[in-house]
């Protein structure tokens, strides 16, 4: 028989196991899962916050900063001036990219232009880009061995040609894929204003070549381009003849070619045409194109 004391420890055992097991039911729901303290219900991961937008895709508002198509949807020389100061971006296999910010261009009116590939209406598999839609890539060869980069506008076989960039990014890139694309220049290193100063150096800079002809620049993955920070003024902008067309006639002369006053980046500068734009000369308008009238 259990004396006296045994059992009195044997009912206070017996009263802590029972304490204990009402603890673990306290702290398991009837399921059987573990009921999580105070704490562990902050350990969890984040609520979701939304999709999640590239950088280069979107500006810190949630607008979209790539510029598509209704942007290109204008005439040649309306295009042609908005493309300065927006940024053209490319990117490479790698996954590199290289950006730009445009600061000059020429714009090309389509059938009736003596100078654009499409005088008279002309269609062939060389030219067809500039009969796409709005914002389709033209590129072509020159001497044989040099590429220009086109973007075509509203109108059948109207198109602007990207002449110049400010190098923003990338910029050893552009550097090396020059180096191995140009003739002639022997080891020197190209300055930082030479990488994108016209429209073959800009090719060559952004690795563009045939490949990129038909390429819609509102869609593609490889090049497109951003809309460019607001600036606390608008920029100069300078009209004037268009460089190396000297057999097209009175086109010759049309103030068809924009840039930005002032930058370096310009791969010809006009001193005529900038004493004109700064003096209030009336430059063409996109109406009669009448060439610059100074007084």
């Amino acid at each position: 028989m259990p004396t006296r004391r045994g059992a009195q420890l044997s009912c206070t055992m017996g009263q802590k196991k029972q304490r204990l097991l009402q603890a673990r039911r306290h702290q398991s729901p009837s399921d059987g899962t573990q009921k999580p303290s105070p704490k562990e219900l902050h350990l969890g991961p984040p609520a979701a916050l939304g999709p999640t937008r590239s950088i280069y895709f979107s500006s810190p508002e949630g607008h979209p900063a790539r510029l598509g198509s209704a942007f290109f949807d204008q005439p040649a020389v309306s295009l042609a001036r908005a493309f300065l100061g927006q940024i053209l971006v490319r990117r490479l296999d790698d996954g590199t990219e290289l950006r730009g910010r445009i600061v000059e261009t020429e714009a090309y009116l389509g059938p009736e232009d003596e100078a654009a590939h499409s005088r008279g209406g002309r269609q062939t598999p060389r030219n067809r880009g500039m009969f796409m839609k709005p914002g389709t890539l033209y590129v072509y060869l020159i001497y044989g061995m040099y590429f220009c980069m086109n973007v075509s506008s509203r109108g059948d076989g109207a198109c602007v040609l990207l002449r110049a960039l400010e190098p923003l990014g990338g910029l050893e890139a552009m550097r090396q894929l020059r180096h191995a694309l140009r003739k002639g220049t022997g080891g020197r290193a190209l300055k930082d204003r030479e990488l994108c100063n016209g429209p073959s150096k800009l090719c060559q800079a952004l690795a563009i070549d045939r490949s990129f002809d038909q390429r819609d620049l509102a869609r593609d993955e490889s090049v497109w381009l951003e809309q460019g920070p607001p600036t606390p003024s608008e920029p100069a902008v300078v009209a004037a003849a268009r460089v190396g067309i000297g057999q097209a006639g009175e086109w010759a002369q049309k103030p068809l070619r924009f840039y930005v006053r002032g930058s370096p980046w310009v791969s010809v500068v006009d001193r005529v045409a900038e004493r004109d734009t700064q003096a209030g000369a009336t430059a063409c308008s996109h109406k009669d194109f009448n060439c610059l009238q100074t007084k």
